[in-house]
């Protein structure tokens, strides 16, 4: 009795977060205004180096992405001259709930509706910013190891929350952009395009021309693929985002193609 009861609560509570976040995604993809986008940095290991860099971080740091996003909307017609606007906000100090996982695999279904529950709560409690942003992104800073692997970023819907690893080093910030406009498009509808296995991007949406002849290279990497295909067998990360381009299926996912 009791089990059915919790279970009814949790959904009736997934059915009102799912209409706001139907109606909040709705607003955000019609692009009558520019999105405000509010960049969290945390310092993952109280490093005093880490915590230099992000001292060091202003808005500028974050041009790059806005401008990304201004020329490949213009790219495709939409009106709107600035889609984006990324802010740096206040430090967190705490890391962000970690994604259910049951022996090394995904939780089920209602262990992620609850993470997703948690996160959404945890980020709006960490949310002093002055202003009151569309997309809350948490870049979680670590020190640059060039054969460190960082864990996996993530960009939820519910809620416009982006969760980023990142390297806290000059060197690596063109990477970084890659990842935070990756999941910035996530929040707002768009879909991975790449090998979850493999991280090869997946032919022909997670490349950027999938026309070309030949095919390979590729010279640009589609944002939501995340590489450039060199080969059938190899691909790479870019280093910066003049390399990187929205494809037509990124594009519709996000609303730029359907405006009239």
């Amino acid at each position: 009795m009791w089990k059915k009861l919790r279970i009814g609560i949790l959904v009736f509570i997934l059915f009102l977060v799912a209409a706001d976040t139907y109606m909040t995604k709705y607003r955000a993809v019609s692009w009558d205004d520019t999105l405000w986008v509010a960049i969290y940095p945390i310092n993952v290991d109280n490093d005093p180096k880490i915590e230099k860099y992000i001292s060091s971080l202003s808005n500028r740091n974050f041009a790059t992405i806005e401008s990304f996003f201004a020329d490949e909307a213009e790219s495709y017609g939409l009106p709107l001259k600035k889609p984006f606007q990324l802010m740096i906000a206040h430090t967190v100090d705490e890391l962000p709930p970690a994604p259910p996982t049951n022996n090394g695999e995904p939780g089920n279904v209602f262990q992620i509706a609850w993470w997703s529950l948690k996160l959404r709560y945890w980020a709006n409690s960490r949310d002093e910013s002055d202003f009151s942003p569309h997309i809350k992104v948490f870049v979680i800073y670590h020190s640059y190891e060039k054969e460190q692997q960082l864990e996996h970023s993530l960009g939820m819907e519910k809620g416009m929350i982006g969760v980023v690893h990142a390297y806290a080093h000059r060197e690596m910030e063109g990477k970084n952009g890659l990842v935070i406009a990756h999941e910035i498009l996530h929040t707002i509808g768009a879909s991975d395009k790449y090998d979850l296995a493999t991280g090869d991007p997946i032919f022909p949406d997670g490349f950027a021309e999938p026309d070309k002849n030949p095919r390979y290279p590729q010279r640009y990497t589609e944002v939501m693929g995340g590489r450039t295909p060199l080969t059938e067998a190899r691909s790479v990360m870019p280093r910066h985002l003049s390399r990187v381009r929205v494809g037509a299926k990124t594009a519709a996912e996000i609303n730029w193609t359907s405006l009239p």
